[in-house]
């Protein structure tokens, strides 16, 4: 008896692990993030998804940059801070160029509206 209830313990245990594994994994991908596409010697390439009031992390571009909305939008540019440098409105369908970042200036990339924005970013290495 002592061990069926082991075993049902420990079952029990690893089901309700493998859900809250499945659910941290949905959280992350349902989140702001960027998701690699390709690199190679002359460019970087990634999609950025930028979920609504989920900033993407501090960073920078020392490279310029074409960014292809797939799902266009708003986007406020702002420093560590939380002040806004700078608004991108994205177009769905449309590109744009986006030059190098200020020397030793991070900004984050913030949604403020109700809808996912999704871009393309293609950035030169040289």
């Amino acid at each position: 008896m002592r061990a069926k209830l082991k075993l049902s313990a420990i079952v029990g245990f690893l089901f309700a692990s493998g859900f809250m594994v499945a659910a941290l994994q949905q959280q992350a991908a349902s989140g702001t993030r960027r998701e690699p596409q390709f690199e190679n010697d002359d460019v970087k390439v990634w999609k950025s998804i930028i979920m609504p009031n989920q900033p993407l992390q501090l960073h920078r571009h020392d490279h310029g940059r074409t960014i292809v909305a797939l799902k266009g939008g708003t986007l406020d540019v702002v420093d560590a801070a939380g002040k806004t440098l700078q608004k991108l409105a994205w177009e769905s369908g449309k590109a744009y160029w986006l030059g190098v970042d200020p020397a030793g200036q991070q900004h984050a990339d913030l949604n403020r509206g109700t809808q996912p924005i999704e871009v393309i970013v293609v950035e030169m290495k040289k």
